[in-house]
């Protein structure tokens, strides 16, 4: 399990839709209040709250605006391991993220210009340190010319990921996110057609234990996480509950 924090001008926001404008600045976890914004605050409570010390950081600033907010998440790496989304798309931003202090790099469809770039950064960084996002809005990929249209479908995409070389996938609905609708099982289902041996995290509209049960049922091997762990939902017994039930969706 993945903990989630979205960075915009330096402060955590809750992202909502995948509307980024209207984001606004994280004020509590579970049953603290942090001053708002507080990221490396919110990245301390996943910790000490949840016991979680993998985060998923989406540097909004980098993607949106090629800004990348790098000592906030050089301070976040210091606190858990770091998988960055900074709208890596060549092997130099991959470096760069890992030189920031990131665990792993995160690779988005919708920053992608041809998989053939991911196998480069797979050559660059490694396997072990690639993640390859398969971006989604309202079930439908975020997807570039490169691979095709929006009505690609998912398990292809997902192939030609893993033919060039990624090994771990995030998957992400960015409306789903914050909506608390549950994760698009279907869509789980439909990755693990076009590449069943990869490291599959799910992520957007997970509301509590049963979803995350779900989500392993489908073939999820791990999730992400915000709303439900920051607004109380979902609480530090259901997440040791997913540990105990559910060991495949919890790392």
């Amino acid at each position: 399990m993945l903990g989630v924090i979205d960075i915009a001008g330096g402060r955590a926001v809750h992202a909502r839709g995948g509307n980024r404008t209207a984001y606004r600045p994280v004020r509590q976890i579970g049953s603290r209040t942090i001053e708002p914004g507080d990221a490396t605050a919110l990245a301390d409570a996943y910790r000490s709250l949840f016991g979680i010390d993998e985060i998923y950081v989406a540097d909004l600033d980098a993607i949106t605006v090629g800004r990348p907010q790098r000592p906030l998440i050089a301070d976040l790496a210091r606190r858990a391991a770091v998988w960055l989304d900074a709208g890596i798309a060549t092997p130099d931003a991959a470096r760069q993220a890992l030189a920031t202090g990131a665990a792993r790099a995160i690779v988005g469809l919708e920053t992608l210009a041809a998989f053939e770039d991911l196998a480069a950064i797979v050559d660059a960084i490694g396997s072990a340190a690639t993640v390859f996002s398969l971006d989604l809005r309202d079930g439908h990929p975020l997807c570039p010319a490169h691979a095709g249209t929006a009505d690609t479908p998912i398990d292809v995409i997902a192939h030609k990921a893993r033919q060039a070389g990624a090994k771990t996938m995030t998957l992400l609905d960015v409306t789903r996110v914050g909506s608390g609708l549950g994760a698009d099982l279907e869509a789980v289902r439909r990755v693990r057609i076009g590449a069943p041996d990869v490291h599959l995290i799910a992520g957007g509209g997970l509301r509590h234990l049963a979803d995350l049960t779900q989500a392993a049922a489908a073939g999820c091997d791990g999730v992400l996480i915000a709303t439900a762990l920051q607004d109380g939902r979902m609480s530090a017994a259901d997440v040791a509950a997913a540990r105990r039930l559910q060991p495949s969706v919890s790392r």
